[in-house]
């Protein structure tokens, strides 16, 4: 895993993200077009390579997640092929159709780069996770499973956190115990779309 260094975004700077995201939808499902930011008119953090998760969600239940792990281009344009990628792309869901857009909900997650978690035993691990703070990535024998921090809001219990990051990377539900597991710990900021009124 490479490591890179994340600025510290502002608020501000995280909505022009939820705005590239849902203009992006826009530009998908009303007008079958690709949206290009322009990069020149944005804060130079937003130029840097960044890795981030783009999730869509209808009345509280998840539409699409779909994200980057690793920073591979500017921020703002990975936000943007993430957005189009949570609508169309997630196979846990039917592509988005354009009559869903006003009741979709958006938030942009940046990653910091995920780093290796170092414990001898499954209990070691377990006192080293910071629920609410640390997103993981699994990894074992080329399968992997990534749960951003947010998660824990869901399933605030460690072990069954770990043996539910298990089963999406394919894996048994005991595969976090495996010795070959390999754990990364990361965090987010994560920005939430302003709705009129808020």
């Amino acid at each position: 895993m490479t490591t890179y260094e994340v600025p510290r975004l502002s608020e501000e700077e995280g909505q022009i993200l939820v705005r590239i995201a849902r203009r992006t939808l826009e530009d998908t499902l009303l007008r079958g077009r690709v949206y290009e930011p322009d990069l020149e008119a944005l804060p130079p953090a937003l130029r840097r390579k960044g890795a981030s998760f783009v999730t869509l969600t209808q009345g509280g239940n998840l539409r699409g997640c779909i994200g980057s792990v690793i920073a591979h281009q500017p921020l703002a344009l990975d936000v943007r092929d993430n957005a189009i990628k949570a609508a169309l792309a997630d196979p846990r869901f039917p592509p988005m159709r354009p009559e869903e857009l006003p009741y979709t909900d958006i938030e942009v997650s940046v990653l910091t780069p995920p780093m290796p978690l170092e414990y001898r035993t499954p209990e070691e691990l377990l006192e080293k996770i910071i629920p609410g703070k640390h997103g993981l990535l699994l990894v074992n024998n080329g399968y992997r499973g990534l749960f951003l921090p947010q998660v824990w809001e869901k399933i605030p219990d460690k072990v069954t956190f770990l043996e539910q990051l298990s089963l999406k990377a394919g894996l048994p539900m005991d595969a976090w115990r495996d010795p070959n597991t390999q754990i990364f710990v990361f965090e987010v900021q994560d920005f939430h779309e302003k709705r009129t009124g808020e």
